[in-house]
């Protein structure tokens, strides 16, 4: 047991040598953006929707310790989770890529939430569970305690690295992934994460987000469109259906 704790120890005291460095730092030379930036959203969800502006959240830390994560809501308030613990346990237990749900479009998102999510800005206020410690920029995503409850013990290799913003899955595919092989990215890192393979995932991080931001741009082109022709076709239905009366 000894043995364990002084790895442990080890662990944090090499985390916070090179990682706390690194994250703070960054965090610090982003601020002049990021203030401004955050002040925007927060005053666009304000006027979109009623209630509060962030959304806190338990999920599961490092060394499997529960923390509130912070996000900005892109979600009305009071919305359904149970579909999401459902949606959740079904990418678990199959070879399905890991799609979110408003990827097929979500009532519970407010207007522009699906933008912020897809970004990534809706998770702009995780920088302050960063400043604190709870999390870095760099890590697998903290989980939910109830997808924790479900990880089989090789799994549970993740929450040896600290969670992060970003990580080795978000930059390998992310979505086009499925639950093991996000399992196994994670793990992955958390066996060789260095400050060189974080500053590599952080360049990297912005080209993913680029291209998950086109990806739902372009669902959303396609629901627009669709939506557009049944409206166009019941228009020309009705219009029929008038003439055919008028004629009568």
């Amino acid at each position: 047991m000894n043995s364990f704790n002084n790895q442990i120890q080890l662990e944090k005291a090499g985390r916070l040598r090179w990682k706390r460095a690194l994250d703070v730092g960054l965090i610090l030379l982003a601020l002049p953006v990021l203030i401004p930036l955050a002040l925007v959203i927060a005053a666009i969800i304000r006027v979109v929707s009623c209630g509060p502006v962030l959304f806190q959240q338990e999920r599961v830390g490092y060394l499997g310790g529960k923390f509130m994560c912070l996000k900005f809501r892109t979600m009305f308030v009071g919305a359904d989770t149970v579909s999401h613990q459902g949606h959740l346990h079904q990418l678990i237990n199959s070879d399905a890529p890991m799609v979110k749900m408003d990827f097929h479009g979500d009532s519970r998102i407010i207007l522009f939430g699906r933008w912020l999510r897809s970004s990534g800005l809706d998770e702009l206020p995780q920088l302050i569970n960063v400043l604190r410690g709870e999390m870095s920029l760099v890590g697998p995503r903290p989980c939910l305690p109830y997808e924790s409850e479900e990880y089989l013990p090789w799994q549970k290799e993740r929450f040896n690295a600290v969670p992060g913003l970003t990580g080795l899955w978000q930059v390998s595919g992310k979505n086009r992934t499925t639950f093991a092989q996000m399992m196994r990215l994670d793990i992955e890192y958390a066996r060789n994460r260095s400050l060189w393979l974080d500053l590599k995932i952080i360049l990297k991080t912005i080209p993913a987000l680029l291209v998950q931001m086109w990806e739902t741009r372009q669902k959303i082109n396609h629901f627009l469109g669709r939506l557009l022709k049944n409206f166009f076709k019941n228009i020309v239905i009705a219009d029929s259906h008038d003439n055919g009366k008028n004629k009568i």
